[in-house]
């Protein structure tokens, strides 16, 4: 513990840019190095993966800690246990449960569901798949709309020669695109939400670019797997047998599913003057209502949904368990990094904030789109939009009203440019995984990469001169 105690403190003294901060925490005047264990942890996210798979499986939850406490010591000894400990609740309460409580719920009852049937996969049949699939995605969330659907799709395809591509793709539309409407689309977009973002502000601003890409990515897909399917034809055999019928297990799961849209809605529309202090934070009765109810959903669903529509769905805590460990750490090691972002072009990331501004002073949103979109790509797209609309002032009832193109560009970049990587969101790796396990050979890393540079990119340059110039 003395060794600990040591090594806190000395990290304490390299990051302290001077004692007399920590009365007020001024992101102007921080260290830049503050910002190193949340860039540490994102890096550890994306890298252990690929070159230590079996290690990070084993150790995620260790790592995420160890970023954190790197973080969190010498906050504490620099800025002393009062102001640590409303940092931490304030990240707690205010953001990272509400967080998870919703993903939990989203996951949970689309878990529930299981899609009963062989359906015989054609180009059109699939193209109708997906586009299902990405309507779905904005109501129960990128990943529950994920694992809804790949299965049903890879069994409709598994007497096809080449199905790789329809993952590919089914990646990029229900995985990414389809999530970029609504606050339970996206991650990105219910943390906007925690923030004051209005629930419909998104599809009121952005329906035009999700409906250009998704109809863009639909139509090169039905010509590809088109050209696929006259190439290559099907397998004599269908390795699944036909059923009966085609129905639903689970399926009053969906009215769950309804039950946490309104829960949702709910907190963006109820005001009311009941207001709990959690140690310096505020907590307001609509969004607690909101909470209880979820966790009450999430229970139900678990209860009333039989074992074998679970084991058929292949359900585990497995994905949950790894988002909420590695999100705890992100919530928690971003707080000096909003700090500094909102010191603007005279804070430690002044540089950062010059490159998407415009020399009038006013932000770019083509450099909000690209910016926000590449740092999605490699990273994970939650934290990422966090960052850049702290950058863009953190202010929501501006955000939304006079830099309405900026909050535009930020959403659609990090929603949409998730998809150019397998890391980019987490659905792209959940999906990978079952394709390769039921016998998929899914493109490498940068093959994947190949596919999202050759299909996506040049569909995004295009949305930068129609819509973010």
């Amino acid at each position: 513990m003395k060794t600990l105690r040591c090594g806190a403190a000395l990290a304490g003294l390299l990051l302290l840019p001077g004692i007399a901060l920590a009365a007020d925490f001024d992101g102007g005047q921080l260290s830049s190095l503050w910002g190193i264990p949340f860039a540490g942890l994102l890096l550890s996210i994306a890298v252990f993966p690929l070159l230590a798979p079996a290690f990070w499986h084993h150790h995620f939850g260790k790592i995420s800690a160890a970023w954190t406490l790197v973080f969190f010591l010498p906050f504490t000894l620099t800025f002393g246990p009062a102001l640590a400990g409303s940092s931490l609740v304030h990240a707690l309460v205010a953001e990272y449960i509400p967080f998870i409580i919703l993903l939990t719920a989203l996951f949970t009852v689309a878990g529930g569901i299981f899609i009963r049937g062989n359906l015989h996969g054609s180009p059109g049949l699939n193209t109708g798949l997906l586009l299902i699939g990405a309507v779905l995605a904005s109501f129960m969330g990128t990943t529950g709309a994920s694992m809804l659907m790949i299965r049903p799709l890879i069994r409709a395809n598994d007497n096809r020669r080449h199905s790789a591509h329809i993952v590919v793709f089914f990646i990029f539309i229900v995985s990414n695109v389809g999530g970029s409407l609504t606050p339970l689309g996206d991650p990105p977009l219910f943390l906007g939400f925690l923030k004051g973002i209005d629930f419909f502000w998104t599809v009121k601003h952005i329906f035009p670019e999700t409906l250009f890409l998704t109809g863009s990515l639909l139509a090169i897909f039905y010509v590809l797997d088109s050209w696929y399917y006259r190439k290559e034809g099907v397998f004599p055999v269908d390795p699944t047998p036909d059923t009966p019928r085609f129905g639903f297990d689970g399926a009053f799961n969906f009215v769950l599913l309804a039950g946490v849209a309104g829960l949702v809605l709910l907190s963006g529309f109820w005001k009311s003057a009941v207001v709990f202090d959690v140690y310096g934070t505020e907590v307001g009765l609509p969004g607690l209502v909101r909470d209880v109810g979820l966790v009450a959903i999430t229970l139900l669903s678990l209860k009333m949904t039989a074992d074998k529509v679970h084991k058929d769905n292949q359900f585990s805590w497995g994905p949950m368990a790894e988002v909420a460990k590695l999100f705890a750490g992100i919530f928690l090691t971003i707080i000096p990094v909003i700090a500094m972002l909102k010191a603007g072009l005279n804070g430690p990331f002044g540089a950062v904030v010059s490159a998407v501004t415009r020399p009038d002073g006013q932000p770019d949103p083509a450099m909000y789109f690209w910016a926000s979109g590449l740092l999605s790509s490699f990273l994970d797209n939650a934290p990422t939009y966090l960052v850049f609309f702290n950058t863009a002032g953190g202010d929501a009832q501006t955000l939304m009203t006079t830099l309405a193109p900026t909050l535009a560009a930020i959403s659609a970049g990090a929603v949409f440019m998730g998809a150019n990587t397998y890391i980019g969101n987490a659905p792209n790796l959940m999906v990978k995984a079952i394709a390769e396990d039921r016998g998929i050979k899914m493109p490498s890393f940068f093959g994947y990469m190949a596919w999202s540079g050759g299909v996506l990119v040049p569909l995004f340059v295009v949305m930068t001169f129609i819509w973010f110039r």
